[in-house]
């Protein structure tokens, strides 16, 4: 069988074309394309299955890649010809086809039943369209310049069959005495009306003279109108937030079915919720933290109800756990230690009153075999945690390093642990089943569920404990100083060895792609710029303040002389103290400050006597005593440094400059010369010298990861984000996050109206304060928000008015963004009766307070607000009426 391949693609001189047959993925075979003109390029391969996949590729003279598509072709060749003359386009990430044609899609077109397309020998033409339409009253049509497409009238055009999700396939018989011009449309299949054909150029096709050969005309990207795209709105809730009637205390699996039939009422069609893996390191409040899993794969055992288990409370502890059911549900807030502990309570003894029946459950069985990888790690890791009392394996007695070898008999019947390794795996098994359920049921509903990835790990959990070598276990993650905070974030987390990642094609990624996927339909990663660089700090520090990017474009030694600047480590590296900046810190008290914790030079500087010369020594100097408030003003005067020294090892170093380097009091200390000499490297370091690198890093880890899922990826950009990232997001196609309050240039705050289709746009976030609470923050932004952005006169009122609020979630939904989604409280914001009447009980989180307690819960039930007709319907018609049902 021939295939004769036509691309057209300008590159420039010296590069060329390649093809690549793929294998599951896997190069298979290479072809070199041959040039003709005006950007064309053709190929000619002996080809022998009747399915193809491939990509095409550009190199450089030396055969470095200089391009190629993230994005894979698909043909099936009829049976009753052997040759195919193929007209390709390169096929870009960021069509609409390749990041729509997701789980989003397939759950809109549940009753969808693949049509067929029968290429007959007669035929001369096989069109082939790519084009995710999310309606399933829709269906593709072509119209042309020849009889066939009915010479461009509306009421003549060509059906084409939608052959899977969202590609559109017809073969027809066409003129062969003239170049074929059309343009591809859509039609109510109800009403028989082409209602929009695509925008731009005509398309074209070539006569075909060959009897034997087929025309395969593969097309990328139906130029949809805006209107025309996918379009909707949805609710965020953290599951641990959702109420109901007959709680424990904090939201469960099984509310997801609650709060969809809501979402039903409302025209809502997304549900978005925090991170569920579980978070059980010590059983305390700070294990609230959704971010800081012990396990990227366990899900939480908070979420499990008791109650719709197979197995019924045994009777002597049903009037105890009706007692504590209703005392915990009646709380405002989540008490994280008495639900945990009564959950375990119950599940244990249920577990062991059932023992042998649970055991012999061929499907628990199935699910223990199907994720042994990740569940036998995971149940001797918390048999081990709760023998020994913390998540911290280095202080464990045994097993202190994992070999799978000598963890695996935890899970044999004759292992003294095996009863307490089970009950783990069994719970998992349970909390598996209920989700599962949860989200079937929301999808027969036609809503889809979109979770969030985390971007660290919890430098105790399973996977650091089994697989060390894939994290910088000697650093710490976190984030630059930001609107949050101006200290910066330390989440404490180990940092990722992208080398060693890279070096088994990121298995680890594509497994946790996977295990996601069997629940969500999109997905939200949290700090996608990770992928980038991450913020990094040695274990010396507590505060992100002294953190750098990795990986980064450092100074060197070099660079300090190149730039006629004196390095001197002791001055540039270590804090600087001297008189007055002890005075400035610590009035009065400065000398009993200086004799404890310092050396006295006595030429008016002073240094940090060696068990104070880090913050976390200092830190944990402070844990266990107070010096009359100074602690915090001490780890400050510990940052209080020019630059960032990091070792490379043989004695080798290079520099980072310290973020907001011009705030510090050493910078104060330097002449003018110097002032600007450091200000200018700054700005180098900082804006201008890590683009390339970074974009590179992207770039290479990001396609591959993303090839691995069929989830809708939203990246969460905020923060300070690099020129690359919006680049490579772009051509990506992930959708980029829009809150209002946190514009990415110097605007007061972001205006919804100019949202572009690749955005997710929102009014607030779980990190952020709520609309209520933002309107009294800042009075005279109020007041300019109030004006210019609501269009109100005279002064804004003190309370955020249900109005006003109204007005600020239509500004939303009526844009061009892919998805606006809201906060619940958000919604409830716009109605008098059912606001929490405490609004500073509905934030979720202060990223300014670490560890914070992550316990809001909704004040209503779901199933009240289910019955609430005119406060849903109003919601119902804000969502119809700005096209995103």
């Amino acid at each position: 069988m021939k295939l004769y391949l036509n691309i057209n693609f300008q590159t420039k001189v010296g590069e060329n074309l390649q093809l690549l047959v793929l294998n599951d993925g896997i190069e298979e075979k290479i072809y070199h394309l041959n040039y003709t003109d005006n950007g064309n390029w053709t190929g000619e391969i002996d080809f022998f299955s009747k399915t193809i996949s491939y990509k095409y590729r550009v190199t450089g003279q030396h055969g470095n890649i200089i391009n190629e598509e993230y994005s894979v072709h698909y043909l099936a060749f009829p049976h009753n010809y052997d040759e195919f003359v193929i007209y390709d386009s390169w096929n870009a990430k960021n069509f609409p086809e390749n990041y729509l044609n997701n789980k989003i899609l397939k759950n809109k077109l549940q009753s969808f039943t693949p049509g067929k397309v029968s290429a007959l020998k007669k035929h001369t033409h096989l069109f082939r369209l790519e084009a995710p339409v999310y309606n399933p009253d829709w269906q593709i049509v072509m119209l042309g310049n020849c009889e066939v497409l009915g010479n461009w009238q509306y009421l003549k055009t060509l059906p084409m069959n939608q052959t899977d999700f969202g590609i559109w396939e017809v073969a027809v018989v066409l003129p062969q005495n003239h170049m074929i011009e059309y343009k591809y449309g859509l039609m109510n299949i109800e009403t028989g009306e082409v209602f929009g054909v695509e925008y731009g150029p005509n398309r074209w096709a070539l006569p075909n003279a060959e009897n034997n050969a087929l025309q395969i005309k593969s097309d990328h990207y139906f130029r949809f109108k805006s209107h025309e795209m996918y379009h909707a709105a949805g609710v965020a809730v953290p599951v641990f937030s959702l109420r109901t009637e007959n709680g424990f205390g904090v939201g469960e699996f099984p509310d997801l079915k609650n709060l969809a039939d809501w979402a039903k009422e409302t025209n809502l069609s997304i549900l978005q919720i925090l991170p569920i893996n579980d978070t059980t390191a010590n059983y305390s409040w700070t294990d609230s933290y959704p971010y800081a899993a012990i396990s990227v794969y366990a899900l939480h055992p908070q979420y499990l109800s008791v109650e719709k288990l197979h197995f019924p409370i045994p009777n002597d502890l049903v009037e105890e756990y009706k007692a504590e059911k209703d005392a915990l549900n009646e709380l405002s807030l989540i008490d994280y230690e008495k639900v945990i502990s009564g959950k375990w309570k119950y599940l244990k003894a249920i577990f062991a009153g059932n023992f042998d029946q649970i055991l012999k459950d061929r499907n628990f069985k199935k699910f223990l075999k199907e994720n042994e990888e990740w569940l036998l790690p995971y149940s001797a890791f918390c048999v081990l945690r709760d023998k020994y009392q913390t998540p911290n394996f280095n202080e464990w007695k045994t097993h202190r390093k994992f070999i799978f070898g000598k963890v695996s008999p935890f899970f044999s019947p004759k292992n003294k642990d095996f009863a307490a390794a089970m009950v783990h795996a069994w719970v998992q098994y349970q909390l598996h089943l209920q989700l599962k359920d949860a989200i079937d049921y929301t999808h027969r509903l036609g809503i889809s569920v979109k979770g969030d990835l985390p971007i660290g790990i919890y430098r105790y959990s399973v996977e650091a404990w089994a697989e060390p070598e894939l994290f910088g276990m000697d650093f710490q993650a976190g984030a630059p100083p930001d609107q949050f905070t101006e200290l910066g974030q330390n989440w404490e987390f180990p940092t990722y060895n992208w080398e060693a990642m890279k070096a088994d094609g990121y298995r680890w990624w594509k497994n946790r792609f996977k295990a996601l996927e069997q629940y969500f339909d999109a997905m939200r990663i949290d700090h996608i710029l990770g992928f980038f660089r991450i913020w990094r700090m040695p274990m010396s520090a507590t505060q992100g303040i002294l953190g750098y990017f990795y990986p980064a474009v450092p100074v060197k030694i070099e660079e300090f002389h190149a730039r006629d600047i004196h390095f001197n480590y002791e001055r540039f590296c270590k804090p600087f103290i001297n008189d007055q900046i002890l005075w400035d810190y610590f009035g009065e008290e400065r000398e009993h400050i200086q004799e404890h914790f310092m050396n006295n030079h006595f030429d008016g500087t002073y240094t940090f006597k060696e068990e104070f010369d880090t913050q976390r020594k200092l830190a944990d100097y402070f844990k266990t005593r107070s010096f009359n408030g100074a602690e915090e003003r001490l780890l400050s005067l510990a940052a209080n440094v020019l630059f960032l020294q990091e070792a490379l090892g043989d004695d080798q170093y290079v520099y980072h400059p310290r973020f907001n380097v011009e705030k510090t009091e050493s910078y104060k200390y330097l002449n003018d010369s110097e002032k600007w000499k450091i200000s200018e490297l700054y700005r180098d370091y900082f804006f201008h010298r890590q683009d390339g690198l970074w974009y590179q890093q992207g770039m290479e880890k990001l396609p591959v990861i993303l090839n691995s899922t069929d989830m809708l990826i939203c990246g969460e950009d905020l923060g300070l984000v690099p020129d690359c990232v919006p680049e490579v997001m772009d051509r990506l196609g992930i959708t980029a996050l829009k809150v209002q309050r946190m514009p990415a240039d110097d605007s007061l705050w972001y205006d919804p109206q100019n949202a572009t289709y690749m955005n997710v746009v929102t009014a607030s976030s779980h990190d952020s304060s709520t609309l209520r609470q933002w309107w009294q923050e800042d009075r005279e932004l109020t007041q300019k928000y109030f004006q210019h952005q609501l269009g109100q006169y005279g002064t804004a009122p003190w309370h955020l008015e249900c109005e006003l609020a109204e007005i600020i979630m239509l500004q939303h939904l009526y844009n061009d963004a892919m998805l606006a989604i809201f906060p619940i409280q958000e919604f409830l914001a716009t109605d008098n009766k059912l606001k929490n009447p405490n609004m500073d009980d509905e934030r979720i989180n202060q990223p300014a307070v670490f560890p914070h307690y992550w316990r809001y819960r909704m004040h209503l039930n779901i199933e009240d607000m289910v019955a609430e007709t005119d406060f849903n319907k109003k919601i119902a018609y804000w969502i119809s009426d700005s096209n995103r049902i």
